[in-house]
């Protein structure tokens, strides 16, 4: 199984209602070479100009992006290719990223190939320090620019840093 960090960028709260702008995946392994990059045209005319703001798009430039199908079938062979066995999503936030990508997967390809199980870095961090007052943030290497590939990054090397120098047990492939 190889972990995968998502973060996703959006433009309101919940999928469907609201619009994926863009993702990023890395696969979590010591180089993090691994990465995929989506944006998706809005499926949604509702938008809230803060959240989008957070992207750094404007609604004018979304409008530009290929179709989510497009994107969410790119995706679902690059994890064919890049991961061994069923990939295991996990993100900074999966209560938000993962409601996106699930939604999507099914949506616009009838299926989710990380299955019906996300993890929670942030979580996984308090468990490990025994500690829910505590975060991992400050793990990160690469800047969280909110660009999704250097957010996930991020993630990715803090989670990295949980294995290599916090002693957690995780088979990374």
């Amino acid at each position: 199984m190889s972990f995968v960090m998502v973060d996703i960028e959006a433009d309101g709260p919940i999928p469907g209602d609201y619009s994926m702008i863009s993702f990023g995946a890395v696969v979590v392994e010591p180089s993090l070479a691994k990465t995929f990059y989506g944006q998706l045209r809005p499926i949604s005319e509702n938008w809230i100009p803060e959240a989008l703001a957070v992207s750094g798009f404007s609604r004018d430039e979304t409008m530009a992006f290929d179709e989510p199908a497009t994107v969410m079938t790119a995706f679902a062979e690059w994890l064919d290719v890049e991961s061994r066995g069923r990939p295991m999503f996990i993100s900074d936030n999966n209560g938000f990223d993962w409601q996106f990508i699930n939604w999507y997967f099914h949506h616009f390809t009838g299926a989710n190939p990380f299955g019906f199980s996300s993890s929670n870095l942030g979580s996984l961090y308090k468990g490990l320090v025994k500690d829910m007052s505590q975060n991992f943030k400050h793990l990160r290497k690469t800047a969280h620019t909110h660009h999704p590939v250097d957010d996930a990054k991020g993630n990715a090397e803090a989670l990295l840093h949980l294995k290599e120098e916090m002693g957690l047990k995780i088979g990374l492939k």
